[in-house]
């Protein structure tokens, strides 16, 4: 029987059309065989659907409870016939599953395991080519593979028999995976590696492997529908220190790709800096002191720079502006061309005072009386000074920072007092309140002089008034009697 061909797209069948009738069902009505334009794939399956609605009808009255029923010797004649493989002719297939890249070809082997001629083919949309040919096989060449497939080999021996397998197509693009990683990595740290490639098919049947020194990472992967992501957390140690390689291969098929990265690993420890004594008495020379490992560079606050070293130092003389002070050591590595910087820092503790001095305390003190005032004095020392201020004359106590409107009664001179474990300091400060006196009793004394004054100038004019009338008066009483007394002139 001439093999029947295929096109992709419309296709065609060619030499003898199925055999005109299904298997025989034993104890059923013959089973019609399907149109001629059927493939013997298809006639397979219409006849493999018929039998099995026969097969149903025989297999529950045969299993019902009670006595055997004559349909069982049909129902084992229907299984004999339906299952070539436990005494007829059987078709296989080589290889049942395939994996190749897109566009490229492969080789399908069909053959048979009947003893008589057979005719034997490859059922599929795909561009074929028979290759190659023996009693019993074929051998069949697909190419230019564009998407997945499921070819069918069959085989005509008495009856119809199939095998299929699956053909699976992939494509691995040219470009390279994408590392994503830190160029430089601290012993003991944790990292992330990621690795990506896009543009392939299928991304779910792509294998992943990350390796750092030659070593295999344990990665998670991460598919969507044509891009991989591999994922891995790394924790260097230090017998990794030092410039590693890592590695990731992306396989798909019987291709792969892979990407290379310089990885460098190092140890940096945070230099120790040292301070001969944390809590000094003023006037205690205090050594400072920072070192590093081999190879890093330490500059110390307080020290002028010097010569790239290892280690560093200066003493001190300890003093109350000291108290309290920062200092910090600075150390320097580089690693694969990159700065690192690592810092540490130390406080002393200077024990001094207690102190008054006229700058936080003023000894003298000058208020007007109701207005709003702080008396401000801030004793200084460690340990804190506890500070207080007495009147001298009565032991009253004068509040300290506090806003309080000023009376004449706070006037006076105080003694304030600072008090530590470290001793006792004592300063004056004198409080002067300025008044005024009553405004009414002004008021009525300056009027009194006012009116005294002006009844003073009226009786002052008065009297000089009338003292001169009585003066013109006189002097035309004068001039009279002249005149009369004057002896009158002969003629």
């Amino acid at each position: 029987m001439p093999e029947p061909s295929f096109r992709r797209g419309r296709r065609e069948v060619s030499g003898k059309a199925a055999p005109p009738l299904c298997p025989p069902v034993p104890g059923q009505a013959t089973i019609k065989a399907p149109a001629r334009s059927s493939s013997p794939v298809r006639a397979a399956r219409l006849c493999a659907s018929a039998a099995r609605s026969a097969l149903s009808a025989l297999v529950w009255p045969a299993m019902a409870p009670g006595p055997a029923r004559p349909a069982l010797p049909a129902l084992l004649a229907l299984i004999g016939a339906l299952l070539p493989g436990l005494g007829g002719a059987q078709t296989s297939v080589h290889p049942a599953e395939a994996i190749i890249p897109r566009g490229g070809s492969v080789q399908v082997n069909c053959s048979t395991s009947c003893d008589q001629s057979s005719t034997l083919g490859l059922e599929t949309q795909l561009t074929k080519k028979e290759v190659a040919h023996g009693v019993n096989w074929k051998v069949f060449e697909l190419s230019d593979v564009q998407e997945d497939s499921h070819p069918i080999c069959f085989a005509n021996c008495h009856k119809q028999t199939m095998s299929s397998m699956s053909l699976i197509v992939y494509f691995l693009p040219e470009t390279q995976p994408r590392l994503a990683t830190p160029r430089i990595v601290e012993v003991g740290t944790q990292w992330a590696v990621n690795c990506t490639l896009d543009g392939l098919f299928p991304a779910a049947e792509a294998k992943v492997s990350l390796t750092l020194a030659e070593q295999k990472l344990h990665s998670t992967s991460l598919y969507s529908k044509d891009s991989v992501l591999a994922m891995a957390n790394v924790e260097a140690n230090a017998a990794e220190e030092g410039t590693q390689e890592l590695a990731c291969v992306v396989t798909l098929g019987e291709q792969d790709r892979m990407w290379k990265e310089d990885v460098t690993l190092y140890s940096f420890p945070v230099p120790n800096l040292t301070l001969s004594e944390p809590e000094v008495s003023e006037g205690t020379v205090v050594t400072v002191e920072c070192e590093a490992q081999a190879g890093v560079v330490v500059s110390l606050s307080g020290l002028p720079p010097g010569p790239p070293a290892p280690r560093a130092q200066f003493q001190l003389n300890a003093s109350a502006a000291d108290h309290r002070r920062s200092f910090s050591c600075s150390a320097a590595l580089d690693v694969a061309g990159r700065l690192l910087h690592k810092n540490q820092t130390r406080e002393l503790h200077v024990l001094y005072g207690p102190r008054l001095d006229q700058r936080d305390c003023p000894g003298n003190w000058t208020w007007e009386e109701g207005s709003q005032q702080t008396l401000r004095c801030q004793a200084w020392g460690n340990p804190v000074p506890e500070l207080k201020c007495h009147r001298k004359e009565d032991e009253a106590l004068l509040p300290i920072g506090d806003l309080r409107p000023v009376k004449r009664e706070v006037a006076g001179t105080y003694l304030c007092q600072a008090r530590s474990p470290r001793g006792v300091v004592t300063r004056e400060v004198v409080l002067n309140v300025t008044y005024h006196q009553n405004n009414m009793v002004i008021i009525i004394l300056v009027a009194a002089a006012v009116i005294l004054g002006t009844v003073g100038a009226a009786a002052y004019l008065y009297n000089r008034q009338r003292k001169i009338q009585k003066y013109r008066l006189q002097k035309a009483q004068e001039a009279a009697t002249m005149k009369l007394n004057t002896p009158a002139t002969p003629p």
